[in-house]
C-alpha cells in the first residue's frame, strides 16, 4: 500500500445500486435535436447519426427504440453530487463527482473549450475542486486541466504514471483518489493507449472507463501504442469482471446514450462479447480516419493541457 498527498490507498466493498431514472428520446427526435450528418466516428467506427445506434444495439437491446438522453442521470442521493457534462464538438463526457457534506470534488476528463462551463457548475454548487483527472492522453481534444489549474491553483491534475504525461499526481494501478468520504479505485486498462486508466467508484457502483470500453463499442487500437490483445484482456479483467449491475460511464458516446452496465456489455457489445481472436480480427480490419485534432491534442495533453493555446480555444 502507498499513501500520496491527497491519495489514500484503501478499498471498499460495493454497497448498493444507485437509484436512477432515465428520460428517453426517439431516434427521430434525437436526430432532429442534434442534426448530425451521417458520418463514421473516428474513435470507435460507429456512425454518429443516421441509424444512430450500433447494429447490435438496434437488434438486441431496448435502446434500439429509445435512446438515453445526455443528462438524464444525476446524483439523487443526499450524500453525493454527480454531473455528466457533454462537449458537443468532440462528444466527450466530463464527470463531476462530489461529497455533498465536505464539498470536495473530482472532475474527470475536462475539455479545454468547456472549462468556463465546468467552473461555473463548480461555483454554483459551492464545491471545492481538489482533483482534475484524465483517463488517458486524449487524441481528439485538448484536456482542460491546464486551464483549470490557472483558475483554481489548489486543484491538482492527475493522470496514469505509465502515460508519460506531466501531472501533479502520477497514478498507479491500485491507487485510490479520495474526496470527502468517497474514493475512486484506479485500475490500469491499457490497449487503446498504454496509459489508459479506469476509475471505479465502488460505493456507488459506478465506473468511469475512458475510451477502454464505450457503449456497445471500444476505443480504437491503431495508434498511440494501441494493442487489441491488451485492450481485450484489460477490459475483461478490470472492467467486465466487476459485478454485473455496475454502471459504466465512458469518455465518449456518439449515439445519444449516457451509460451502460457490465451486464449489458457482456451481452450486447458487438466486439468485446466475442472471443479474443474474433475481437483482434475486428479491430485490425477497422478502417478509421486519422483523428482531426491529434496533432494539436497530443502535445498539449502530454503536458496535461499546460500549453500555449489560442484565445478562442479557452472560451465557450
Amino acid at each position: 500500500m502507498r499513501v500520496l498527498r491527497g491519495l489514500v490507498v484503501t478499498f471498499s466493498k460495493p454497497t448498493r445500486v444507485l437509484s436512477r431514472a432515465h428520460a428517453t428520446l426517439t431516434q427521430r427526435s434525437f436526430a432532429e435535436t442534434f442534426g448530425q450528418q451521417n458520418r463514421k466516428c473516428p474513435l470507435c467506427g460507429f456512425f454518429q447519426s443516421g441509424d444512430l445506434l450500433s447494429p447490435v444495439s438496434r437488434r438486441g437491446s431496448a435502446v434500439g427504440v429509445n435512446v438515453r438522453t445526455m443528462a438524464a442521470f444525476g446524483g439523487r442521493d443526499d450524500d453525493f453530487i454527480f454531473r455528466q457534462l457533454l462537449d458537443y464538438k468532440s462528444f466527450t463526457y466530463t464527470y463531476l463527482l462530489a461529497d455533498r457534506t465536505t464539498s470536495d470534488a473530482v472532475l474527470i476528463d475536462p475539455v479545454v473549450e468547456m472549462v468556463n462551463r465546468d467552473m461555473q457548475v463548480v461555483k454554483d454548487l459551492g464545491l471545492n475542486l481538489i482533483f482534475a483527472a484524465n483517463t488517458h492522453v486524449h487524441a481528439d481534444h485538448i484536456t482542460g486541466t491546464g486551464e483549470i489549474k490557472k483558475k483554481l491553483p489548489g486543484c491538482k491534475s492527475m493522470i496514469a504514471d505509465v502515460s508519460g504525461a506531466k501531472a501533479d499526481v502520477k497514478l498507479k494501478h491500485g491507487d485510490t483518489i479520495k474526496f470527502g468520504k468517497f474514493e475512486l479505485e484506479c485500475r490500469n486498462t491499457p490497449g487503446h493507449t498504454d496509459g489508459c486508466m479506469t476509475f471505479v467508484w465502488h460505493q456507488k457502483s459506478m465506473v468511469f472507463t475512458g475510451d477502454a470500453i464505450l457503449i456497445r463499442g471500444c476505443g480504437r487500437t491503431d495508434f498511440q501504442q494501441g494493442n487489441p490483445q491488451n485492450l481485450y484482456d484489460s477490459v475483461h479483467k478490470q472492467i467486465l469482471s466487476l459485478p454485473r449491475h455496475f454502471m459504466l460511464f465512458p469518455a465518449h458516446d456518439y449515439t445519444g446514450q449516457t451509460m451502460t452496465t457490465v451486464d449489458e456489455e457482456l451481452k450486447y457489445n458487438p466486439r468485446l462479447s466475442k472471443p479474443k481472436s474474433d475481437f483482434v480480427k475486428i479491430m485490425k480490419e477497422l478502417t478509421l480516419p486519422y483523428p482531426k485534432q491529434i496533432d494539436k491534442a497530443l502535445p498539449a495533453n502530454m503536458v496535461c493541457g499546460a500549453y500555449d493555446l489560442p484565445a478562442e480555444a479557452t472560451t465557450n
